[in-house]
């Protein structure tokens, strides 16, 4: 489904964020992606997004090359790819569902459409009953999941979650995770950037191991330990 072949980014000043990265994740899986500050966790989160090109190598996602899309193209890619940020990014003067309901709205989709799907989603997620509370009137990890909600609304195949928890007390990250668990058994490839190595440790999924910019470790199950780097 997704093939990164020798990815490569430079930033001005010949920084570089990745080096050579080289992966496959397959249709319906869930892979969660480590790494200290400044691996190139959210780099590569945003190349999968089309958010950047890489400097070399390519990205291919459904037998696409990425990096050759337009623009037009790039749209139709993240309607494909959902994207779930550390902040939130909710509208704070719409409620819990008008935030879903506006992803859908922005694609075109009916009224009746709107009213059907928001629900369905909000239930998938675990926040039936928050659909008229505003986001200054619900949890963090509630608010990230309303978050997960809109990015989920339009019915991506992947869903990318870059530090979705790293705002969050370990109550609120672990329901965060159980939504993208949940989420991952409806047939959604997850794909999570995250430091928390406690969090992957649960999860019990594949893990890719990043440190400054290249793989160190790609484990199909079980746990890694940072320290031991094994």
């Amino acid at each position: 489904m997704i093939e990164c072949k020798n990815v490569s980014k430079v930033y001005i000043g010949d920084v570089p964020a990745l080096e050579n990265v080289s992966f496959k994740i397959k249709e319906k899986e869930f892979i969660s992606i480590i790494g200290s500050s400044g691996a190139g966790k959210s780099t590569l989160a945003r190349l999968l997004h089309a958010e950047e090109k890489p400097t070399s190598g390519e990205i291919i996602f459904n037998d696409e090359n990425i990096a050759e899309f337009k623009k037009k193209k790039i749209w139709q890619h993240r309607r494909d790819v959902g994207m779930v940020f550390q902040d939130f990014k909710l509208l704070p003067k719409k409620n819990v569902f008008e935030n879903v309901a506006f992803a859908m709205e922005v694609s075109g989709k009916s009224d009746k459409e709107i009213a059907e799907d928001v629900p369905k989603i909000l239930e998938i997620v675990g926040l039936a009953g928050l659909e008229d509370k505003y986001p200054n009137q619900i949890s963090g990890g509630e608010q990230q999941r309303v978050s997960i909600a809109r990015a989920l609304v339009n019915r991506p195949k992947v869903l990318i979650a870059d530090e979705p928890t790293g705002n969050l007390d370990p109550d609120s990250s672990w329901s965060v995770l159980e939504s993208l668990i949940k989420i991952n058994k409806y047939g959604t490839t997850i794909i999570l950037a995250t430091h928390d190595r406690e969090a992957v440790d649960k999860l019990d999924k594949r893990v890719i191991v990043l440190e400054d910019g290249k793989i160190i470790s790609d484990k199909e199950t079980g746990k890694y330990d940072l320290n031991n780097k094994k």
